[in-house]
């Protein structure tokens, strides 16, 4: 295995191009190459770091021997020159939207567009298309008809199946059907990559590779699914039948994530049209070995350099200097799309793997001394797994955590305590903090005795001393108990805990600076303006003016989005609460901002509307006519502030030319 080279710590040789995969017909030339064996496409900016899928992916496929090209960022709006300028690979384009669902990475809960693309140079908006893997298949497809595509990456693993599109307000089929792709390969792919690669590499055609696990495929017209001796199969609900009644999608979703969550998970079908959708089970969980080895490729950890002059990319500032320490999240939450794409079970890298990234991370030229995160997709689950394996294969539940912490699940901090020690006493390192989310309930749930339990009482304190940088985040999500349900997070009593035991350590170490940052979101589905109203009034008891806020936004792939899509939850069939419309979403949103002036007089309003007078004067205190006045404004207007009034020309007020 090849290790990952020296940074040079100045000079032009740094950005010697050579050192990336090739992403022109010069570069390619440069290294005499005449064709590639595989091309990918991405929506994102080429970025030579293991936190980007485009890159691990074309190491990967490097370490076996092939020749890989990128072409990042393709032009889709022109005569389609950056599709061909490459010609065909020999065996296969790969095709992904990015790091994010295109549409996610565009547009906000209220469908505008958001500041930036975090994944292009400077920011910058227009560099993908809406529905990217969708539209560059179609291209290709349309370009070289005899070369297979395959989908990767979130956008395609998360649109698999028949999937509610929040922006367009429809239920879209697979996205195999839609882009006129050969194959996708669903969450994390290394492992489904490895085995097409090997797999063409003994002279099996692309077409015949129809078993392969953690892949989907689309039969042709009136073909049965492929023979398979080891898994059971499980028939969904066509996708016609889920359009003609969301109840069936409802009840499809419910299924879907249980096959995602089992250790032995059965294979899914589904009729598309006149083709048959296959879904093959996943691989098992990558070992450490195996998830060592992705992170061992001969990354460079910079952006490309035709990049220089465009400006940084804000995804790759933010996590340059950072360690991911293992994938995948046994949260379960109802919003969130990790478990879907990476996987409810934790995959760990090993002490010596972070070490070692550690130190490439030092020999970077702008490295000072801090590592800016020490994480994963919850940062706390390093190494975490069931104390009985034999359990775990029978279980299927989507959340380990969820009602409440599993008995079987070891949540013993040790291991993690030990990587925080050795990375902030390496030489050369001055800080190490923890900057992704943390779940409290992993410490402070009741089952744990012994040496788990002691590791737990150490956590907190170690975290104080060493890990903050400044402000913890944290996400409790809501106050609410029945809104928390919904969401599948703990009840905010455990917030409450938390917080007492980091005050307490702050105190204890000397570090009264700290402070907890807690993430919310508003509009969830089960949440209505009442329970926003008892948010608003519960965090301000405890101290916050609320920052870190967000609204829901409907993503493929989820619990809340089913719900939001069909008004009731997949798993039990009853109605649950939505919040759809933009005046009922402003109206939840302006309870986090109780403290700006401009709100006051439309949150008194809301909840005199709603018989909160008692809430309103524990968040507003007494009432005045000027805030009376302005909500009067404000429901002119909507539900928002109304616009200041227009200032008078300069040659009106005075001033000179």
């Amino acid at each position: 295995m090849q290790s990952a080279p020296t940074l040079q710590p100045d000079g032009e040789a740094i950005w010697d191009s050579r050192r990336w995969l090739p992403t022109t017909r010069d570069e390619l030339d440069a290294r005499g190459w005449g064709q590639v064996d595989v091309i990918i496409i991405s929506g994102d900016a080429y970025v030579d770091h293991p936190a980007f899928g485009t890159a691990v992916v074309g190491r990967i496929i490097e370490r076996e021997g092939l020749k890989v090209a990128i072409v990042p960022q393709p032009n889709w709006r022109d005569d389609l020159r950056d599709f061909r300028k490459l010609g065909p690979p020999r065996l296969f384009f790969g095709v992904t939207a990015g790091c994010m669902d295109s549409m996610v990475n565009r547009y906000t809960a209220a469908k505008k567009l958001r500041s930036q693309d975090a994944y292009t140079p400077g920011g910058e908006h227009g560099f993908r298309p809406d529905y990217a893997a969708t539209v560059y298949s179609r291209i290709l497809k349309q370009l070289y008809p005899d070369v297979p595509v395959l989908l990767g990456g979130i956008e395609a693993s998360l649109r698999r199946v028949t999937h509610y599109d929040y922006w367009s307000d429809t239920l879209k089929p697979g996205i195999l059907l839609e882009s006129g792709a050969d194959m996708l390969v669903y969450g994390m792919g290394e492992l489904p990559l490895l085995e097409i690669i090997r797999l063409m590499g003994r002279g099996v055609p692309f077409s015949s590779l129809r078993t392969i696990p953690q892949t989907a495929v689309l039969m042709p017209p009136g073909a049965p699914p492929p023979k398979n001796q080891n898994w059971e199969d499980h028939i969904l609900h066509s996708h016609d039948e889920c359009v003609a009644d969301r109840q069936l999608y409802s009840s499809n979703f419910r299924q879907i994530e249980v096959e995602s969550n089992r250790v032995k998970a059965r294979r899914l079908l589904q009729l598309n049209g006149d083709r048959l959708l296959v879904i093959n089970p996943p691989f098992p969980t990558m070992t450490e070995e195996q998830i060592d080895g992705s992170f061992a490729l001969p990354y460079t950890r910079l952006p490309h350099p035709r990049y220089r002059k465009r400006g940084p990319i804000p995804a790759y500032e933010m996590i340059k200097h950072s360690v991911n320490m293992h994938r995948g999240c046994f949260g379960g939450c109802s919003f969130c799309t990790i478990s879907a794409h990476q996987g409810k079970f934790v995959a760990s890298r090993s002490k010596a793997s972070i070490l070692r990234e550690v130190e490439q991370i030092k020999q970077m030229p702008d490295f000072r001394g801090t590592i800016s995160d020490l994480g994963g997709p919850s940062a706390n689950m390093y190494k975490m797994k069931g104390k009985e394996q034999w359990i775990c294969d029978e279980c299927v539940r989507p959340s380990c955590i969820w009602p409440d912490v599993c008995r079987n699940l070891d949540t013993d901090h040790t291991a993690l305590l030990d990587i925080y020690k050795s990375v902030r006493e390496t030489p050369g390192v001055k800080h190490a903090f923890v900057t992704s989310g943390i779940r409290y309930d992993l410490f402070l749930h009741k089952h744990a005795e012994g040496t788990e339990k002691a590791s737990h009482e150490r956590y907190v304190d170690e975290l104080v001393e060493h890990h903050v940088s400044g402000r913890l985040k944290v996400a409790p999500e809501h106050t609410s108990d029945d809104v928390l349900r919904v969401m599948r997070k703990p009840s905010f009593r455990y917030f409450h805990r938390f917080k007492e035991k980091f005050d307490a350590a702050k105190k204890r170490i000397g570090k009264a600076q700290l402070q907890i940052v807690p993430y919310f979101i508003s509009s969830h589905p089960g949440s209505q303006a009442k329970d926003m109203a008892n948010l608003a009034v519960e965090t301000k008891q405890l101290g916050f003016k609320l920052e870190q806020v967000q609204d829901f936004t409907p993503t493929p792939m989820t619990v809340a989005t089913e719900i939001y899509a069909t008004g009731v939850h997949p798993y039990d069939g009853k109605p649950v609460c939505v919040a759809r419309s933009p005046e009922e979403k402003q109206e939840q949103r302006s309870f986090f901002f109780w403290y700006k002036p401009e709100m006051r007089g439309a949150l008194r309003s809301t909840m005199k509307r709603l018989g909160l007078g008692d809430a309103a004067a524990k968040l507003l205190g007494g009432g005045s006519a000027k805030d009376a006045m302005l909500a009067e404004d404000m429901m002119d207007c909507g539900g928002l502030p109304p616009p200041p009034p227009p200032k008078k020309p300069w040659f009106r007020r005075g001033r000179k030319p």
